[in-house]
């Protein structure tokens, strides 16, 4: 069996309006996603804000990433590969036109600025007692204040990980956006369950902050689920394993393929390491507006192919976990 690692950690890769699509049946018939709360008063926010120091930021320490499990059933024999169901899309903060792709590129500094240099942001929380790092995205919803991301980003090892945050265009260890505490934490009960590799998938709703959302401070990228394979894609992400620093937000580029060994995720050639967990995928991105629709996440490498990212497909168990934390409060 080839080996996988979850692309977890600093060095080992570790919307307004209620947003209910013609298909939502598809997406409420999919097993109810696993959630936990998090800060979820203010002043457990307070705590959480103030935990994270430059210092606690730039000194977090990589995890050991485990072997991930693909296929594995659950008490309640829940499905081992995506189901799929009416396609739906919901647009970002402005139109994403179309526009001529850029050549591939298998990993390099993003310099073309838009949304997604705001909406994109690094991950920070608290795994067995050691500070971590991941990378997601700011989408619309209906709260506005929805954060995608990989699954191992918010639960690995049979628990939730503590002291979360969003950190929005994080540069060079500048917050010019704030930082955002969790008050809730959503996965698939795939991953939740097993850490199936097929179902890395999860999302945060944050709190406001200073009385403002997370959409209305820094917008939102629209999200996609049940869509075609074999697209041109996009991956974003804050990379800290070296040849990088996490310091900076990189990008690949390429027309995505499936995997033929031992997940049904989508491939991309990409040689961001670790810390880029949980960065967005965008189909029909717009390089002169930096908006795009999600449409997956970082979620593992193989030990023997490492220019080589997976994402998960995003199917109705997605979709699922993406309704759920569009319908949940925030305090």
């Amino acid at each position: 069996m080839h080996r996988r690692v979850a692309l977890l950690s600093v060095v080992t890769l570790a919307l307004g309006g209620a947003l209910l699509p013609a298909g939502a049946a598809q997406a409420q018939a999919a097993p109810r996603p696993a959630a936990k709360a998090a800060a979820d008063s203010p002043a457990e926010q307070k705590t959480v804000l103030r935990y994270w120091t430059p210092r606690k930021m730039e000194a977090a320490q990589p995890l050991a990433a485990p072997s991930p499990r693909q296929g594995a059933k659950t008490e309640s024999g829940l499905a081992d590969e995506p189901t799929t169901g009416v396609p739906w899309t919901t647009q970002g903060a402005a139109p994403a036109s179309a526009r001529a792709q850029a050549a591939n590129s298998p990993g390099a500094p993003w310099t073309g600025g838009g949304t997604v240099t705001r909406t994109t942001g690094r991950v920070f929380f608290t795994y067995q007692g050691r500070n971590s790092s991941c990378s997601g995205s700011a989408v619309t919803s209906a709260n506005k204040s929805v954060v995608m991301t990989a699954g191992h980003c918010v639960k690995l090892g049979g628990a939730f990980h503590t002291n979360w945050v969003f950190v929005p265009g994080y540069d060079n260890g500048s917050r010019p956006h704030g930082t955002w505490a969790a008050s809730r934490l959503l996965t698939t009960p795939q991953w939740n369950a097993s850490e199936d590799i097929d179902f890395d998938i999860a999302a945060a709703v944050v709190a406001p902050l200073e009385g403002r959302t997370l959409v209305d401070a820094v917008g939102g990228q629209g999200v996609a689920f049940n869509q075609a394979r074999r697209q041109q894609m996009y991956a974003f992400g804050y990379p800290a394993a070296a040849p990088y620093d996490g310091s900076k937000l990189i990008y690949c580029a390429g027309r995505a393929f499936d995997d033929f060994l031992m997940s049904r995720d989508h491939g991309l050639t990409c040689d961001m390491t670790g810390g880029s967990s949980g960065g967005p995928w965008f189909r029909n991105f717009n390089e002169s507006t930096g908006l795009g629709t999600l449409n997956s996440v970082n979620s593992f490498k193989y030990n023997f192919a490492p220019n080589w990212m997976f994402g998960p497909y995003f199917g109705n168990e997605a979709q699922a976990v993406y309704q759920a934390a569009q319908s949940a409060g925030t305090l």
